[in-house]
């Protein structure tokens, strides 16, 4: 292992560069993007019969108006893909006005189907983040729905549901930071066109009502 010294741009201090080629990741976790502040990452939202993407996804594509949504059912996730406003299944994903801001769909089957996959309380709201990606030359956003924030609901004494404003997570996260470096480097390497559907947005049918009151054991990190 030797030392040596590396310049920092615009300043006369020096700081020491160690060089130590046996290094390795291994035993080291990437920690989750969720347990820091993320206004400016890309997220999708499942919220009473609704979805939606932030500001930040509109920001990221703003030539884009019209979406497909598209689900891994095996692999549990979800990818929002640009698209012509002709396409089949094709739905505004943004506000039609100057100023573009993020559009709620209504989608009462689409979120019957997903709550049932990752048996999630449809009661509460559910935030994935995700990232922009390029594959097979097209760009996209894709999210993993194994890794939501949970923003539970509860009934207060007078009958109203109180929503929380700290998120909660999937109890494995409880001790852990993130997942191991390959298989985090792994984690977003996709086919768009390998195992996933395109999911038309309808609200024809009301997904039926669950218990308000199930919950599921999860830590709270604050």
């Amino acid at each position: 292992m030797t030392e040596e010294t590396t310049p920092i741009s615009n300043s006369k201090r020096e700081i020491p560069v160690i060089e130590d080629d046996a290094f390795s990741y291994e035993g080291y976790q990437i920690v989750r993007g969720e347990f820091f502040a993320h206004t400016y990452e890309p997220s999708f939202t499942f919220n009473a019969n609704k979805v939606s993407v932030n500001t930040a996804c509109i920001k990221k594509l703003p030539d884009t108006d019209y979406v497909q949504i598209l689900v891994n059912s095996e692999e549990k996730k979800l990818a929002v893909r640009p698209c012509l406003e002709d396409e089949k299944d094709a739905m505004r994903w943004c506000s039609a006005m100057a100023k573009r801001s993020p559009r709620q769909i209504s989608c009462r089957i689409f979120f019957g189907k997903v709550i049932s996959l990752m048996d999630w309380n449809p009661h509460y709201r559910y935030k994935l983040l995700g990232k922009l990606i390029r594959s097979n030359n097209e760009l996209l956003f894709v999210f993993d729905l194994t890794t939501p924030e949970i923003f539970i609901r509860t009934l207060k004494d007078d009958g109203k549901m109180k929503s929380s404003r700290t998120p909660t997570y999937p109890a494995e996260w409880q001790n852990q930071f993130g997942v191991p470096v390959e298989e985090h480097q792994n984690s977003m390497q996709i086919n768009i066109f390998d195992g996933f559907a395109v999911f038309g947005i309808s609200d024809e049918i009301p997904a039926a009502p669950a218990n308000p009151t199930k919950q599921k054991e999860t830590p709270t990190y604050e």
